[in-house]
């Protein structure tokens, strides 16, 4: 890891939605909200160490901030945020999901 990022401040929260559930269930893909500064790397490591499995691949993406709207004005809804996609070993699971 590098220094300022500390293994368990790279991932933040798991994101649980219905597309996410079918994709830990149909294709062995996790999704985490994670730190801005992570990268691919620190990611799978961090998921490895906590979760005890072997990630195969890891996919990031930056989700853009939800603009509001009153009358002219707009405004920030929600700011923007890394979400990363992990994919792991077959016959291994991340019982957090399992819900």
């Amino acid at each position: 890891m590098t220094k300022g990022l500390h293994l368990y401040d790279v991932i933040r929260r798991p994101v649980i939605t219905e597309k996410s559930h079918g994709m830990a269930e149909d294709l062995r893909h996790y999704v985490f909200e994670v730190d801005p500064r992570a990268n691919k790397i620190q990611i799978k490591e961090a998921v490895e160490r906590i979760f005890d499995v072997d990630v195969l691949k890891v996919n990031t993406m930056v989700m853009p901030a939800k603009r509001g709207r009153r009358g002219r004005k707009f405004y920030i809804r929600s700011k923007s945020w890394k979400k990363a996609v992990v994919a792991v070993a077959p016959g291994q699971e991340i019982g957090l999901f399992n819900v």
